[in-house]
């Protein structure tokens, strides 16, 4: 297949690019700033020569967004709201202007616009879209907004020819240096990967393979559109997410964290607590009625996999079969 990634030279584009491509397929990526082969560059706002490349396609995957590994200051989460729209309504209008339009369009969303919870899981159906909630800063809210706009900007796409999917993706794990994995691992074996204002909020994540297999998954299955849930399974407690990364690479102690050193550590990575704080209880329902089977389900066995796979990176020696771990909260 050809496959078109807008937005595709960060993490999860770096992923998919390299497993994409190594099963065979035609792998472009549009970005600002193309410095390999069959990268194109785009502005992510207006349609181009870049165009193209889409008529024609087979799938696109469009990944593209501001990052939201900063301080969610106005400035910034008006950049998360313009970048995420306005690479929507011009990959549909792309799309819509194919003679040969992609049978296909997965548009990145994320699990950000559930409601922060912890008293169930938030799957497709049943899930409760955040919004203004008690207790909750009103720039979370603002970062629900952007998840639906950005999931609406692709509805509203006249795309009559090209099935489309939202993918509601939680955090993807891999061993790739300057990932979300890679923060989380640093920080445990800093002795820094303890409970944050109690440990009490959800964690829902995915391994980079499912996320790529499910990617495979939903663009052979000619049924399923609108939005889909990436999550593992097994959504845990932050508390017992860290843990069980602290075992897989040997680190006993977890110093604890307040509300207030969380924010000074956001503010020191030049992040938010959002990342940190938000309770994210999110499960694959769609995924799983459909017959997708999750390679890694469950965040022990899943965090073993990626530390082998970090230590096989940097040569260093395997971990033990058991770590002891000490919980200091």
């Amino acid at each position: 297949m050809k496959v078109v990634i807008p937005g595709g030279t960060g993490q999860v584009g770096t992923v998919l690019n390299r497993a994409l491509s190594a099963a065979g397929h035609e792998v472009v990526v549009l970005t600002r700033r193309p410095v390999r082969d069959r990268e194109v560059c785009w502005d992510g706002a207006t349609l181009g020569p870049w165009a193209e490349e889409i008529d024609g396609s087979d799938v696109v995957i469009n990944l593209a967004g501001r990052s939201v590994s900063c301080r969610y200051t106005p400035v910034n989460l008006r950049a998360m709201m313009d970048s995420r729209v306005d690479s929507a309504r011009v990959v549909g209008e792309a799309i819509g202007g194919a003679a040969r339009p992609p049978r296909v369009w997965l548009q990145m969303s994320t699990a950000t616009v559930y409601a922060h919870r912890f008293d169930a899981p938030n799957d497709e159906a049943t899930g409760v879209i955040g919004g203004a909630e008690p207790g909750v800063p009103g720039y979370w809210a603002y970062s629900v907004e952007i998840a639906k706009a950005w999931e609406r900007a692709q509805e509203r796409a006249e795309t009559p020819g090209t099935r489309k999917v939202a993918l509601r993706s939680a955090m993807v794990m891999s061993p790739d240096r300057g990932g979300v994995f890679d923060v989380l691992l640093w920080l445990a074996r800093l002795g820094l990967g303890g409970p944050v204002a109690g440990g009490a909020q959800y964690v829902s994540w995915i391994h980079h393979r499912d996320f790529v297999r499910a990617i495979e998954f939903l663009a052979a299955r000619d049924d399923i559109s609108g939005p889909v849930n990436l999550a593992a399974p097994g959504p845990l407690p932050q508390r017992a997410f860290m843990r069980a990364l602290r075992v897989a690479w040997g680190v006993p102690v977890g110093l604890p964290a307040t509300k207030g050193m969380a924010e000074f550590g956001a503010l020191a990575l030049r992040s938010d607590t959002e990342l940190l704080l938000k309770s994210r209880r999110v499960v694959p329902g769609r995924l799983l009625e459909a017959g997708f089977a999750f390679d890694h389900v469950q965040w022990p066995e899943a965090a073993d996999d990626l530390v082998r796979r970090v230590r096989r990176r940097r040569g260093g020696p395997e971990p033990d079969a058991i770590g002891r771990d000490v919980d200091c909260s």
